[in-house]
């Protein structure tokens, strides 16, 4: 039979039709299902995410998957949680009892009523004081709570450690095995130590581990110049959301803010070596509202393509990234060529920021006198305590500025402020912040130009 041209015309247009209701249930169901695809080029992004954070596996109060919960929903984009000593894996059963006193008396009815009764596994009757709940491993838990390109859980260790009676304590991000402290003769020796062992496993297992020295006035355990001296470390918290571990130093003692200037200076002055970044974490133990460390006081913000943990490591080394305790900025960049270093802030409304450009100048006063302990003792061995170290340079108030760079700094960070508290502080005065990475140093450490 011969078809008309109309017949034609009204046979390609019912083919058109279908192939376009078929691509229609496609994409539908292709939606529906999250199925999305991975992006071959993804733009760079900041990642929100805390690197310090405690469970029932050691000291914390509330189960794993509680806490990386509490993350997940609150816009946190990676966590990892660091138990003192020990990785959660294997098997670990824990007694009601302990849960209860550890936590309140809802945790284990929370935990049910979030995750169910099929997944939270209990031995004994419940009336036993042998009733116990079993703690799950993170290989086994992760698969519950991760969302690709949202939230990732990294294995982390908190490298707990006591040396001449003082807590020295390391956080090792993405570690495959778990590390036993290595202890030292002096304060300085343990830390190498445990540096060594967290490379010395890196580098065997071919994975990206980050290290970093956690609240070094914990118990004022470390001075400017140790945290100077052990030029393998690269990283330390400059902010840590425990209420006890002195952020703010004391009359004897300089803050960490002012730690990390000290330190800086000696490094790029004396020690002709890199700086130490700033990193700040919650510390977090406890999960029920009493008193304590509690989670959302601290976090780091990296800049990055990808959401993995080899890519966010890359890019903490390569000083790409900002500590917070409450201001969010939508840029940071350093012109190299012009040497201006740009700092904008991503504001909230009715709220003030003030932008602090700080470092140390190539003319600071090295003759000043020493500080001294409660005992009289010379804390500072190399008399870098002058007001000039670590100076204001500048101050700006609003949400963007710019610092041109002389070539007298040794290096510049910022420091960002605002004029409302955290949600949660941790000490009383507490004012939001943000903290850059120092910039301007790598020209410091260039050989001088060939004659």
């Amino acid at each position: 039979m011969t078809l008309t041209r109309s017949h034609t015309l009204k046979r390609q247009q019912c083919l058109i039709l279908l192939v376009l209701v078929f691509q229609g249930i496609f994409a539908s169901h292709h939606t529906a299902s999250g199925d999305e695809s991975v992006p071959t080029d993804p733009r760079l992004r900041w990642w929100k995410g805390n690197i310090h954070t405690h469970s029932f596996w050691s000291d914390g109060n509330d189960f794993p998957e509680m806490i990386a919960e509490w993350y997940r929903t609150r816009d946190y984009n990676f966590l990892a949680i660091s138990d003192h000593n020990v990785l959660s894996e294997g098997e670990r059963w824990m007694k009601l009892e302990e849960i209860l006193n550890r936590g309140d008396q809802d945790t284990l009815r929370k935990y049910r009523s979030r995750f169910g009764g099929g997944w939270v596994e209990t031995r004994g009757t419940p009336e036993s004081p042998e009733f116990e709940v079993r703690l799950k491993p993170l290989n086994e838990f992760r698969a519950l709570i991760e969302e690709r390109g949202k939230f990732i859980l990294v294995q982390g260790e908190e490298i707990t450690d006591r040396i001449l009676g003082k807590p020295v304590h390391l956080n090792a991000t993405n570690l495959k095995e778990v590390i036993q402290p290595l202890g030292g003769s002096s304060i300085r020796e343990g830390v190498i130590n445990n540096l060594r062992a967290v490379e010395d496993q890196a580098r065997r297992t071919g994975r990206e581990v980050l290290v970093h020295l956690n609240h070094p006035s914990f118990y004022y355990t470390f001075t400017a110049e140790d945290l100077a001296a052990v030029l393998a470390e690269r990283f330390f918290e400059v902010f840590n959301g425990h209420p006890s571990v002195n952020n703010r130093g004391d009359e004897h003692h300089p803050s960490i803010d002012r730690l990390w200037d000290i330190a800086n200076t000696i490094r790029l002055d004396t020690l002709r070596s890199p700086p130490l970044y700033g990193v700040a974490t919650d510390d977090s133990h406890e999960y029920h509202g009493r008193p304590g460390s509690r989670p959302g006081r601290g976090w780091i913000m990296v800049q990055s393509r990808y959401l993995t943990p080899e890519h966010l490591i890359r890019a903490i080394k390569a000083g790409n990234f900002y500590a917070s305790s409450g201001v969010t900025l939508s840029k940071i960049h350093f012109d190299t060529e012009r040497g201006t270093f740009h700092v904008h802030v991503s504001p909230v409304q009715d709220v003030d920021y003030t932008i602090q450009f700080i470092g140390t100048l190539n003319d600071y006063d090295r003759t000043s006198s020493p500080r001294l302990d409660r005992e009289g003792k010379e804390i500072s061995t190399t008399r870098v305590y002058s007001e000039d170290v670590g100076r204001v340079l500048q101050s700006t108030r609003g949400i963007q500025a710019s610092y041109k760079l002389t070539g007298k700094e040794f290096y510049v960070r910022a420091v960002v402020t605002s004029n409302r508290p955290p949600e949660d502080p941790s000490f009383d005065g507490q004012l939001e912040q943000a903290w850059t990475q120092p910039v301007g140093w790598k020209r410091v450490l260039a050989p001088p130009p060939a004659d």
